[in-house]
């Protein structure tokens, strides 16, 4: 599987090299990556708002292709931190979602979040509350590492912040969200 990993990532690098002179090139890119960007989207602004994400994000990343660092590979980092830039300009929406969510109970967490068949109101209803009240860039770092599974150095190259950034806010995000569940609980 390691294999087909590196051959997709060096992959992305060539089609995208490829759709500076053949535009329509770019279309696999968007076919590989689009269903999982859009579900990322929709975690964090609900389905709606996903739709605009992702196709903000696409039309940013075919714009700007030409900077796209192939030493990097694989283009999911490149295209996770356009998107989280996009969401990040919809803070408002991001928090109008999890209040909603806070509210009606309608829109529990995806499963995966917290541990596979436990999507209960009572549990997700604290931990929104808690991700909800995290700082936006503390925020991002604990959602791409734990719904779009980065490693650290996806998570840096996504947000174009140094390893140890990542690192930090990554244990502020886990350190507050435990304590925020804490309390709730205590």
């Amino acid at each position: 599987m390691k294999g087909s990993t590196a051959t997709a990532e060096g992959a992305d690098a060539a089609l995208i090299s490829r759709s500076l002179q053949e535009p329509d090139a770019f279309a696999e890119i968007f076919d590989r990556y689009a269903p999982a960007l859009h579900r990322f989207a929709a975690r964090r602004l609900g389905d709606e708002a996903a739709d605009d994400v992702v196709s903000e994000t696409f039309l940013n990343a075919f714009q700007y292709r030409r900077r796209y660092n192939a030493e990097y590979g694989t283009a999911r980092p490149w295209l996770y931190g356009i998107a989280t830039n996009v969401i990040r300009r919809r803070r408002r929406t991001e928090v109008s979602h999890y209040q909603a969510s806070l509210r009606d109970g309608a829109r529990p967490l995806p499963a995966g979040l917290v541990e596979d068949g436990v999507t209960t109101l009572a549990v997700n209803r604290p931990l929104v509350s808690a991700i909800a009240g995290l700082k936006a860039g503390d925020r991002d770092v604990l959602l791409l590492v734990a719904w779009a599974e980065f490693t650290y150095e996806e998570t840096a190259v996504a947000l174009s912040i140094p390893v140890g950034t990542v690192r930090s806010r990554l244990n502020r995000a886990r350190t507050q969200v435990r304590e925020a569940l804490e309390a709730n609980h205590g």
